[in-house]
């Protein structure tokens, strides 16, 4: 008999940022931690041009570990390479909390809970965007408190750089819009060789 297939429903939120953005992200359990930071990335709407880390505890004794993009150089931190790590791994238990951040300049840190581990729903397909809030900030834009400077200036045709912000913003940038069903995900296995096939 084969073993039941399961998704893996995790609560994704921006930290700093008010009103808040956030997704709701089903995914399979078979996932690694590199597969996640793609579905991730394409549910939050980022483009994936910056480096990454998710930052957790290591079950068993405790100690926290940083999983992404290891630094063949030896110059930064000593990650663990996400596409041979498995989630289960590290997140097994409704309830558990770890951090996800991405481009280390701005500092987008996502606080992501696991919310369920569920069968597989029949005809679904994974992963999916079950639901969310708000658009995801521009690349490049600051971090939260360059956010909150943009936001300010666009709704305040008063603001000193209420132009300046306008031009450079995406044009049908509206931070209010997010639409689930609108979310395209792309394949994590094409991503990564995208990004190192020629190492």
């Amino acid at each position: 008999m084969a073993a039941r297939r399961l998704t893996l429903r995790f609560k994704v939120t921006l930290r700093e940022v008010e009103p808040p953005v956030w997704r709701r992200l089903e995914v399979p359990d078979a996932y690694t931690f590199w597969d996640l930071h793609v579905a991730l990335q394409d549910a939050m709407g980022w483009q994936d041009c910056h480096l990454h880390a998710f930052r957790i505890r290591e079950p068993r004794i405790g100690a926290s570990v940083e999983i992404g993009i290891p630094d063949e150089e030896g110059f930064g931190p000593a990650f663990l390479p996400g596409w041979e790590v498995p989630v289960l791994a590290y997140v097994r238990e409704p309830g558990q909390h770890f951090e996800y951040e991405y481009d280390f300049g701005d500092g987008w840190v996502h606080d992501v809970v696991l919310e369920d581990i569920a069968p597989r729903k029949t005809g679904a397909k994974y992963p999916r965007c079950a639901a969310g809030g708000r658009a995801c900030p521009p690349e490049d834009c600051g971090g939260p408190p360059g956010y909150e400077l943009l936001l300010a200036a666009l709704v305040d045709p008063g603001h000193p750089e209420h132009d300046d912000f306008r031009q450079w913003a995406p044009e049908d940038f509206d931070p209010a819009r997010f639409d689930p069903a609108k979310v395209r995900f792309s394949s994590p296995k094409r991503r990564w060789q995208r990004a190192f096939g020629g190492r």
